[in-house]
C-alpha cells in the first residue's frame, strides 16, 4: 500500500526562523524586538525596515545556522515510519539560502533522501495528502489538508487546522492513519 504524503516546511517549522531573524534584526537594526513583542502582528508590521530584513535575509550562514525547533527530528523521524517526508521550502527568493538549506537538512535530517527535498518558489504546484507550514500563502492553495504552525505572524489565523509543537503535529497525522 502506498504511503501518503506530507509536505513539511523549513523556516518557522523545522528550523527556528523566527528567533535567529529576531536575533539578527535586532542587531543589525539596534532594536529590541521579542517572541512576545512581535505576537500577532504580520511579518511586515514587525520587521518594517525591510531592505535592512532583506539583507539579513540573504547574509551569508543565516539559513545554515537556524536552530531545529524542539522534537524536529524526533518527530519527522517517526512520522516517516508511516509517511513519505518532502521536505518544502519557498526559497528561491533567497538564493544564498538553497545551498544552505540543502547543508543543513543534511546536518540535522540525514535521514531524508534528497529527492524529497524541494526547493522551490511557490508551493501552489505541491500535490501532496498534508502540508505543514507556518504561512497561510501556502496552506491557502494546499491540494491536500493544510497544517498550520504555529508562528507569531499567523496566530489570529483561523482557517486552517493549528499545530502548536511538533508533539502536537505528530498526534494530528497518527489519528489519519
Amino acid at each position: 500500500m502506498k504511503k501518503k504524503t506530507i509536505a513539511i516546511d523549513m523556516d518557522g517549522v523545522l528550523a527556528d526562523f523566527e528567533s535567529q531573524l529576531i536575533d539578527h534584526y535586532n542587531t543589525a537594526y539596534g532594536t529590541s524586538l521579542t517572541k512576545e513583542s512581535i505576537q500577532g502582528l504580520s511579518e511586515e508590521e514587525a520587521f518594517k525596515e525591510r531592505d535592512l530584513l532583506f539583507k539579513v535575509l540573504n547574509k551569508d550562514n543565516f539559513f545554515r545556522t537556524l536552530p531545529v525547533m524542539q522534537d524536529a527530528v524526533e518527530s519527522v523521524r517517526e512520522l516517516q515510519k508511516n509517511f513519505e517526508i518532502f521536505i518544502v521550502s519557498a526559497a528561491t527568493e533567497f538564493p544564498v539560502s538553497l545551498a544552505e538549506k540543502v547543508a543543513w537538512l543534511g546536518e540535522y535530517f540525514p535521514f531524508i533522501k534528497w529527492e524529497n527535498i524541494v526547493l522551490c518558489g511557490s508551493k501552489r504546484i505541491i500535490n501532496t495528502d498534508y502540508m505543514i507550514d507556518d504561512h497561510c500563502k501556502n496552506l491557502d492553495y494546499c491540494i491536500g489538508k493544510p497544517i498550520m504552525f504555529t508562528a507569531f505572524h499567523n496566530v489570529n489565523q483561523t482557517h486552517h487546522l493549528r499545530v502548536n509543537n511538533w508533539k502536537e503535529a505528530v498526534a494530528v497525522l497518527n489519528e489519519t492513519l
